[in-house]
């Protein structure tokens, strides 16, 4: 079997919060335990289905969605696309992490580890894609560099493939901002080519 490729990057920002409008504050650690980010909104080892998911709305399932993360680079990508006059900030979209350093963040494949030098490890679930919700949120808060009014709509559109990801925690540990982070990128190929030899 193949080694999994890795990249490595960095935690610029590290933040929780149990806030309504999904908002988070800073910290400078975290201890995460397997049922997620203490004292977050996303905590738990089972979640509520969203419309829209292969089971009905409202059905309890496993919370595959413990942490969300972004990337820097993603993010000011989003704000050249929708011309915001000022920052757009991980803690506006709900985000739990900021990353910096990793290529194309938004793409890493499900089953991707990211291993911390505490020994702690998150593995991506999927990708984050942008509600409506947030982006009739980051209208209300932002404006345009040349003065004009952010749409409800504009975020969904620029975020398209730049939102971020979501995840669990596989092993406990603590994260600290400035972090070195190395990613394990999933390969599928390299399952099927496992099971090709059983």
């Amino acid at each position: 079997m193949k080694k999994m490729k890795e990249v490595t990057g960095s935690i610029l920002d590290i933040l929780v919060g149990n806030n309504e409008d999904m908002s988070k504050q800073y910290a400078q650690s975290i201890v995460v335990e397997l049922d997620g980010f203490p004292n977050d909104k996303h905590q738990g080892y089972s979640r509520t289905a969203f419309e829209g998911e292969s089971v009905p709305e409202g059905t309890t399932r496993r919370n595959d969605r413990q942490w969300s993360a972004v990337s820097v680079e993603e993010l000011r990508i989003i704000e050249e696309l929708m011309q915001l006059s000022t920052p757009l900030l991980p803690s506006v979209l709900g985000a739990n992490l900021c990353f910096q350093g990793i290529p194309d963040f938004s793409q890493l494949p499900k089953g991707t580890q990211l291993f911390f030098p505490s020994g702690a490890v998150l593995m991506v679930e999927e990708y984050n894609p942008p509600c409506q919700y947030m982006s009739e949120q980051i209208a209300k808060i932002y404006s345009k560099i040349n003065g004009g009014e952010v749409k409800n709509t504009d975020f969904s559109k620029a975020a398209r493939k730049l939102r971020g990801l979501v995840g669990v925690v596989d092993v406990e540990g603590e994260i600290h901002c400035d972090d070195d982070v190395t990613v394990r990128i999933f390969n599928p190929t390299n399952i099927s080519n496992f099971l090709s030899t059983k």
